[in-house]
């Protein structure tokens, strides 16, 4: 049998493939309205930035520069100031009912020790349930209130002890810290991989449940060819996923994109072939399409939540650090951010390249080696 016509079955198995998705409109939503959904959420609602946070304000001193600093405070667009009192137990009261998650209390004499270029301090209380808002918080306010500090300190007044130390910051790669333009670029891994396990997972064993599976087995189709058949349809659904919610994420929400296309796209392909191949290993150890879904999700969870999208990989324990070199969304994540936001090229993320196409290439073989002694 010739090449041409290996190709030309394999190319009617791969255009029925696409007219079952495209008749299907369950399938046609999971494909292209499911990743805009999840896009919107991640990029709107999903944010580590806080904006208006409730503050509450205990202002004992009463003077110019405390209001100063209450204005520099609510200026800044963090912080809004819902009520104020003279009591210092009001501010505890609310601390407690939920009703600020700020406190700021400034005591008497501020102004008059900042004038004299006396030490002075300013009490922030702040509610810990949450505790990443709180320090997200914190570390607002406190960069607010030394900067406030740093201005109004008296001219030749040098506190004792204290070294003429000007500090400056600045944050490379993401100059305002904007959590979207970090979560965003993640978000696009995330969706191509569940795109591509439940495409392939739930597609075969459709087969299986519907009967025509049977029928494939006793067609002319070689089970190299059926599973060419497959899985590119849905390789090529998640080339279009990459290139739909790429676009979104660069011309809606305006995400930096500062590395190489060329460079997105080949890691994206290793990356599709891992996702292809895992939901091809789901489908072969499932019975019904019930079982397939839950145990893609069974298998995503951990993957996204091990991959550093929402954990810093740094943080986890020594094992579990070792454990994600074998995920490969905490690889492609790492590309996919450092071509977004740094516009790093192979010389920098060769390491993750390899990683991407070893793991594609074990993951895919053995997912083969298992569909083969199911056809058989």
């Amino acid at each position: 049998m010739t090449w041409r016509e290996r190709g030309e079955r394999v190319f009617g198995l791969v255009a029925k493939e696409f007219r079952q998705v495209f008749r299907d409109p369950r399938m046609a939503r999971v494909v292209f309205v499911s990743p805009m959904i999840q896009l919107m959420i991640f990029g709107y609602a999903v944010t580590t930035d806080i904006r208006n946070t409730a503050t509450f304000v205990v202002d004992l001193d009463g003077t110019q520069a405390s209001r100063e600093l209450v204005e520099q405070l609510t200026a800044s667009g963090h912080f809004a100031v819902t009520a104020r009192s003279s009591r210092p137990a009001d501010l505890v009261r609310a601390l407690d009912h939920g009703d600020a998650i700020v406190g700021v209390e400034i005591p008497r004499g501020f102004q008059r020790d900042l004038d004299a270029g006396r030490p002075t301090e300013v009490q922030l209380l702040f509610d810990g349930t949450n505790a990443n808002t709180a320090a997200v918080a914190q570390g607002y306010a406190a960069r607010i209130v030394q900067d406030f500090a740093g201005g109004h300190s008296a001219p030749g007044v040098v506190t004792a002890g204290a070294p003429p130390l000007e500090l400056r910051t600045r944050a490379w790669y993401n100059p305002n810290l904007e959590s979207r333009d970090y979560n965003v670029p993640g978000v696009v891994g995330a969706l191509i991989m569940l795109v591509c396990l439940l495409l392939t997972s739930l597609a075969i064993v459709r087969e299986r449940e519907i009967g025509t599976l049977e029928q494939l087995r006793v067609s002319p189709l070689s089970a190299g060819e059926l599973i060419a058949g497959k899985t590119l349809p849905f390789a090529i659904i998640g080339m279009f996923d990459l290139a739909l919610v790429t676009t979104v994420a660069v011309a809606w929400f305006g995400i930096p994109l500062r590395g190489s296309l060329l460079l997105l796209a080949g890691a994206s392909l290793l990356y599709v072939l891992s996702g292809l191949a895992m939901g091809l290993f789901v489908s072969t150890v499932s019975a019904t399409q019930q079982e397939a879904f839950m145990t893609t999700f069974l298998i995503f969870m951990p993957a996204l939540l091990l991959s550093g999208f929402m954990f810093p990989v740094s943080s986890m324990p020594e094992v579990f650090q070792t454990l994600t070199l074998l995920n490969p969304v905490r690889h492609y994540i790492e590309v996919v951010r450092a071509v977004f936001l740094k516009g790093a090229g192979v010389p920098t993320l060769w390491p993750q390249l390899l990683w991407l196409a070893g793991l594609g290439s074990v993951l895919l073989t053995a997912a083969t080696l298992r569909f083969r002694r199911e056809l058989a």
